[in-house]
């Protein structure tokens, strides 16, 4: 049966961790990585991980469309919607001094669409997907509008994929509270 789960935190708090031991023994794994390398941390975590069980996994850096790269996989892992947003931000806002309500929206909307839309290709190959994602609740409120606008998309992205998600996480000092 297809499965749709959210980890959410803080920086740091585990939740990249968290994903690669909730597919541990699984084979045919597919880490999406938003970012142009993977975290040499990480990534020693999960190549310890796939020796200790005999599993490989493939990872594809650098993703901006979720779905093109979900092919031949049955277990996926997004790592993570904040890079994810941070980049279409910055591809789609020209000014952030002076961003629109329009230009949020589209930001908005184009983030929650691609990722509801990664979220039913997981679901049509009946496969099962983690989203790992940073909570930007838990900060002071930012002065830089580039860190506001981020936030407010963020918070607004994050509500959109926990109320779809089956099981949603929250991580906090390395420990995963199953909080829906």
């Amino acid at each position: 049966m297809a499965s749709i789960t959210l980890v959410t935190g803080g920086a740091s708090s585990g939740k990249s961790r968290w994903a690669i031991s909730y597919f541990r023994t699984c084979d045919n794994v597919l880490y999406m990585n938003t970012t142009p390398e993977m975290p040499e941390d990480t990534l020693n975590r999960l190549e310890y991980s796939n020796r200790e069980n005999e599993v490989q996994w493939e990872i594809v850096n650098n993703v901006t469309d979720p779905v093109a790269e979900m092919h031949d996989h049955k277990f996926f892992i997004f790592d993570d919607v904040g890079t994810f947003v941070m980049n279409k931000m910055r591809e789609m806002v020209s000014d952030f001094q002076h961003v629109s309500k329009e230009e949020l929206e589209k930001v908005r909307t184009s983030t929650v669409n691609s990722i509801i839309e990664c979220m039913n290709r997981a679901i049509e190959l009946n496969g099962a997907l983690v989203i790992i994602t940073v909570e930007p609740g838990f900060s002071v409120p930012p002065l830089d509008p580039e860190q506001y606008v981020f936030r407010d998309i963020m918070g607004m992205v994050n509500q959109r994929i926990a109320n779809t998600a089956q099981e949603v996480y929250l991580s906090v000092s390395g420990i995963q509270f199953k909080i829906k």
